[in-house]
């Protein structure tokens, strides 16, 4: 199935449910990019054992499809790419609830139990959460809809070069307001503890795992 290796389809069976594929993510080091930016394919990333978000979202897009379930994407934009990056959770449903896998090396924007009746509302849940450790800012304002990875068929979970395309993809299409621009004055800045909890990380960059 989807070309994988007897190795990644025993590990590809384990990841049954949303609580597997998001401890096996949790496990995972953090990709830091030491050798340059990468967006890489389930494959990779499973064989260099380590992740960023995107790469995580890919791996639990691929369990989910695996189970027979949607490959779908979030993608939660920040209003600068300076000073801040986007954030990609793979979405799953139970019951007609909307739930999210993430992989982040914060305290903050992980998984989301399934309670969301629609993908805004779980959206929302991570706007405050979403601020830079530097001043408190809030940073995030807009969702993507559910991305789905059928389209571009099934090669990309193993192939061995970058899938920029994809995210590509997914950072152009439509994405949706989360905050009113009426109600963007009163959006206040997270507090100080809030802000030193931030930076704590759960992987270091001197790790040599990472």
């Amino acid at each position: 199935m989807f070309g994988l290796n007897t190795e990644e389809t025993a590990l590809f069976k384990q990841l049954s449910t949303p609580e597997k594929i998001q401890s096996y993510l949790d496990d995972l080091p953090v990709n830091y990019e030491k050798k340059g930016e990468t967006c890489n394919s389930p494959r990779v990333s499973i064989r260099e054992q380590k992740a960023h978000c995107i790469e995580g979202a890919f791996i639990a897009a691929t369990a989910f499809w695996y189970h027979g379930e949607r490959p779908l994407l979030l993608d939660l934009k920040t209003f600068n790419i300076k000073s801040d990056s986007d954030h990609v959770v793979a979405l799953y449903k139970k019951n007609g609830y909307w739930g999210s896998i993430s992989k982040t090396n914060h305290n903050v924007l992980r998984s989301r139990d399934p309670i969301y009746k629609t993908t805004r509302e779980l959206a929302l849940s991570y706007f405050h959460e979403y601020f830079l450790a530097t001043n408190g800012e809030k940073t995030m304002r807009t969702y993507s809809r559910p991305f789905s990875l059928k389209q571009f068929g099934s090669a990309w979970v193993t192939r061995e070069n970058g899938l920029w395309d994809i995210a590509e993809a997914l950072d152009t299409v439509p994405h949706f307001k989360i905050t009113p621009d009426t109600q963007l004055k009163y959006i206040t800045p997270a507090s100080q503890h809030e802000r030193t909890v931030s930076i704590i990380h759960e992987w270091t960059k001197d790790d040599p795992r990472t």
